[in-house]
């Protein structure tokens, strides 16, 4: 980590509420009214924070639902959406159904990174989420609520794989430190069910 990238944040944000669950039919949902609604408030938020503080990147995951949701930032900030598949959603094991994706999610978030059934090692996937969020110094990262909790395990030192239920645009801070990323605050969490 290079010393002028020493003390700046990086704030992982969750999408927006999708138009349909997981499970559904689409498998790349964008936003429904009250994502489109909530991806605006989160850029407001962002805006007002104190200018050294504000992102000047816009980073997000290439799907649908958090492109929409890092879209009002990027147009506020006046910069291009920086597309990075590492912070991407969890990858489901080759082979699986689209409807088997659901009962394998649900066992998967039920249990420790190690546990997690599947054809590549998740454990190293979340490592690898880490690194890429890392690589983000002073940018908003628009991800995906396994992803988020992917960082957030690796940087309090968790197994579990869900360690906390970050709600649809739910900011969590970040600082990048000259040995990599501390976790300053978690983002605001769900009150109902997980997706």
């Amino acid at each position: 980590m290079t010393g002028d990238l020493a003390g700046e944040y990086v704030y992982l944000v969750r999408h927006g509420r999708p138009a349909s669950g997981w499970g559904s039919a689409d498998p790349d949902p964008g936003l429904d009214d009250a994502g489109r609604a909530q991806a605006v408030l989160a850029a407001e938020r962002m805006m007002a924070l104190p200018s050294d503080k504000r992102p000047t990147r816009v980073v997000s995951s290439p799907l649908r639902r958090c492109r929409e949701t890092a879209r009002p930032l990027a147009e506020a900030l006046g910069v291009e959406i920086e597309i990075r598949s590492e912070v991407g959603e969890v990858p489901t094991p080759a082979g699986l159904q689209p409807e088997e994706r659901p009962p394998w999610l649900q066992q998967a978030l039920a249990g420790d990174w190690g546990e997690i059934i599947g054809d590549l090692d998740y454990d190293e996937w979340r490592r690898a989420v880490t690194d890429a969020v890392a690589d983000c110094a002073g940018s908003a990262v628009f991800s995906h609520f396994v992803a988020i909790n992917a960082v957030v395990s690796v940087l309090s030192q968790e197994s579990r794989v869900i360690v906390f239920r970050p709600d649809h645009t739910s900011i969590t801070t970040l600082s990048v430190a000259e040995r990599g990323l501390r976790l300053v605050s978690r983002g605001s969490e769900a009150i109902t069910g997980v997706l």
